[in-house]
């Protein structure tokens, strides 16, 4: 499994989609905050604004355009910056509208040539699950024309998305949220290549000599990933190494180590029943109470009381 696989899947990334909207103008709606998911519109037809950030400009999502809110932030769409301050929060018009689940969301009357029809939804996140490439991620990623960005294959799929979303049709809904959760990995793929090439964490996974390092890591965390062992791999000198890989990671490779294989192990006490001397060689740790001193210091409890308190919530 490559890097961001490995990321997401740890996180466990799942999509939702709420609806697909046809607002017509004058519009204004105001998104609430939400702890633990990226939420996303599409731009299936038509335009609109997306203000995430108060300080900064609106950004212009027009038709075929994708933007992420990693962080689930409030956020305001509206259709023209006459109408930004007369927002109406999305609970209210979800109530108002007399909106089932089915079918579209719909404000304002049908047929307009001024409809803009979005596909809205969020990728969840495991709460406790955590990674410098989503802690680094931006207020917002905004992906112009996105289909054609991300390739046809991605246009057809997000044309299938809006096209799916809300409908009555037969496991419509199941295949349209099977597939938007494809959309999250390809995008930060996209945001990774371009504006976040030269930004710390994203380009680590451009660089050629830590983009191995980190690829061995994930591949296999049981192997014993010495400071040597890892330098090789960039083929850098050892002090080389650790500079560029902390100027790249925001931490020491050591570090990063043990950060990713603490990550594995809560997964897996969580989600397994496995004896924690199994789950300690899994990541790399020959005996349990070595694995338990690193655990704890990371977690602030002990990995037995850790898989407790996790069942009991």
């Amino acid at each position: 499994m490559d890097i961001l696989s490995d990321i997401l899947s740890r996180h466990q990334v799942k999509g939702t989609l709420y609806f697909r909207t046809s607002f017509t103008s004058p519009w204004s709606v105001q998104v609430p905050a939400f702890e633990n998911v990226a939420r996303f519109h599409f731009a299936h037809k038509g335009s609109c604004f997306v203000r995430v950030v108060k300080t900064a400009d609106p950004v212009l999502l027009e038709q075929g355009d994708l933007v992420i809110i990693p962080r689930g932030a409030t956020h305001t769409l509206f259709c023209d910056p006459a109408t930004e301050g007369e927002s109406v929060h999305l609970d209210k018009i979800v109530e108002e509208s007399g909106f089932t689940g089915h079918g579209a969301l719909v404000v304002g009357d049908l047929g307009s040539n001024q409809e803009t029809q979005l596909v809205c939804g969020h990728f969840a996140f495991d709460e406790h699950a955590s990674h410098p490439v989503l802690e680094s991620l931006p207020d917002y990623i905004h992906i112009k024309n996105y289909g054609e960005v991300a390739g046809r294959w991605m246009e057809s799929t997000l044309r299938l998305i809006g096209t799916e979303v809300g409908r009555d049709g037969i496991g419509g809904d199941f295949i349209a949220i099977r597939m938007s959760e494809i959309i999250l990995a390809q995008a930060l793929r996209t945001f990774f290549a371009t504006d976040g090439a030269d930004k710390p964490v994203f380009a680590a996974f451009q660089d050629s000599n830590i983009a191995p390092v980190l690829t061995a890591i994930h591949k296999d965390p049981s192997k014993p990933l010495t400071l040597e062992a890892l330098s090789d791999i960039a083929c850098l000198s050892r002090t080389s190494f650790v500079a560029r890989f902390s100027a790249c990671m925001s931490m020491t490779p050591l570090k990063y180590v043990t950060f990713w294989r603490m990550q594995i192990a809560r997964q897996l006490l969580v989600q397994t029943d496995n004896p924690i001397l199994d789950i300690a060689e899994s990541v790399g740790y020959q005996s349990e109470a070595a694995f338990g001193r690193v655990f704890k210091k990371h977690h602030h409890v002990a990995p037995a009381t850790y898989r407790r308190q996790a069942v009991s919530a």
